[in-house]
């Protein structure tokens, strides 16, 4: 099954299968030695599971829930780029995570730390990568959050 697998096995985090486009792009692109995927949602078999503006519909809470989904369909996407072998991984380079949020709210860096705390549980000192936190006034479907991932792999 491989480290990584294990790992998942013992936090109880099933990986989905890949969300599949649902416009003109793909879910992934190995280029060289790294997989960078496309913004992932909180979709949770195929269902947005958190709409509306964090610290408005959403608490800041919440938000970090959905952005923690949000980066396990990010390894979904590694996975299918790796024919399921996630022990290829050698490190989370970079998150980008996107918040849907007034022109109030502060606490981007709170949200994304749901997906960039995934990571360091799944990939331990690997795990830990750059990062954007970014706030902005809409995302597709009314998603909460929205993040992307780049991976270096061997």
């Amino acid at each position: 099954m491989g480290k990584i697998n294990d790992r998942l096995a013992e936090l109880g985090i099933g990986i989905p299968p890949a969300a599949a486009p649902v416009a003109n792009y793909v879910g992934w692109v190995v280029s060289g030695n790294q997989i960078f995927t496309a913004g992932q949602l909180p979709l949770v078999n195929g269902e947005l599971v958190c709409k509306g503006r964090a610290g408005e519909a959403v608490s800041t809470e919440r938000a970090a829930e959905a952005a923690r989904i949000c980066a396990i369909n990010a390894i979904a996407q590694a996975s299918a780029a790796l024919d399921g072998d996630l022990d290829r991984i050698v490190r989370v380079v970079k998150l980008t995570g996107f918040v849907n949020s007034g022109a109030d709210f502060t606490d981007h860096p709170a949200v994304i730390n749901g997906a960039s705390n995934l990571m360091v549980e799944v990939f331990g000192d690997a795990g830990r990568h750059a990062r954007a936190a970014v706030g902005v006034s809409s995302l597709p479907l009314d998603a909460t959050v929205e993040v992307e991932a780049v991976f270096e792999i061997r």
